[in-house]
């Protein structure tokens, strides 16, 4: 949360009543900046407005690695279709994913703008990284240079490495974030490390532990609280009037995370 109001009101507190007009200008500043962040924070964006740096940015990803493939132009289409987009919203996406696909395109800009959308709403985060990880997945275990991207984008949207390591263990990869250098690199792999190991698919299907987020040792109350905080925030009635697609996708985390505490509670033996 940002303090401007609270560090202006109490220099001007200070220069009309010294140490107590400071006090009162600081109270009075700290409640403007509270009201300002609980506003940032519940405001719904505007349901259209991450269609164009969202098809920019899968065009990105799909030609991070020098070619697009079928599957990646598939998915981009698929989404289209699911999203329900207008003719001109259509003719948009596409216009947008030719853009990211242009030789050393800069990302930055792009990740910019989805970030001013989504805002401080990290409900609406969630939905733009599962779309990109989609593409980033679409011809299995992914290079370095997709991850970069998906690993800038979850920076600044304000998602952790475990958080992503989440995600993407939803989708049934396992990943370890550790293995791929530094975070907030470029598109051509800066921030991914000469060590890196991409996601692998894994054959038993999602880990419960990496979905939840937690040790495989935590105890039945740490279980439950990263159980409650992750249901809460993928819970599909938090995503306001986005379109159905992103509720269904939503939906879907929802049931992984349950699917994956049922699973733990099972193995731990508690209710």
């Amino acid at each position: 949360m940002s303090f401007t109001y609270t560090l202006w009101f109490a220099f001007f507190g200070m220069l009309i009543g010294r140490l107590p007009g400071a006090v009162t200008g600081a109270v009075i500043g700290f409640i403007f900046d509270n009201m300002r962040y609980s506003q940032r924070k519940n405001a719904t964006p505007e349901a259209g407005g991450f269609v164009g740096p969202l098809f920019t940015l899968l065009g990105a990803v799909a030609k991070s690695d020098g070619r697009v493939s079928e599957q990646e132009i598939a998915i981009a289409e698929r989404l289209m279709t699911r999203m329900g987009l207008t003719a001109d919203q259509r003719k948009q996406a596409v216009a947008s994913f030719n853009v990211g696909k242009q030789p050393e395109f800069d990302v930055t800009r792009t990740i910019a703008e989805l970030r001013n959308w989504v805002g401080l709403r990290r409900d609406h985060a969630f939905p733009v990284l599962d779309v990109v990880i989609e593409t980033v997945l679409a011809e299995g275990n992914p290079p370095p240079e997709k991850m970069s991207i998906l690993r800038q984008l979850a920076f600044a949207l304000r998602i952790s490495d475990m958080e992503l390591m989440a995600l993407m263990a939803m989708k049934g990869y396992a990943w370890n974030a550790g293995a791929g250098g530094s975070r907030g690199g470029s598109q051509h792999g800066n921030g991914t490390g000469s060590g890196y190991v991409p996601p692998q698919r894994s054959p038993q299907g999602p880990d419960p532990y990496a979905v939840l987020g937690i040790d495989r040792n935590a105890d039945e109350r740490t279980i439950k609280r990263a159980y409650r905080k992750l249901i809460s925030e993928h819970h599909p009635d938090r995503l306001g009037d986005l379109p159905e697609n992103m509720r269904k996708q939503a939906e879907s985390r929802a049931s992984e995370i349950n699917a994956a505490y049922d699973r733990i509670k099972e193995a731990k033996g508690f209710k």
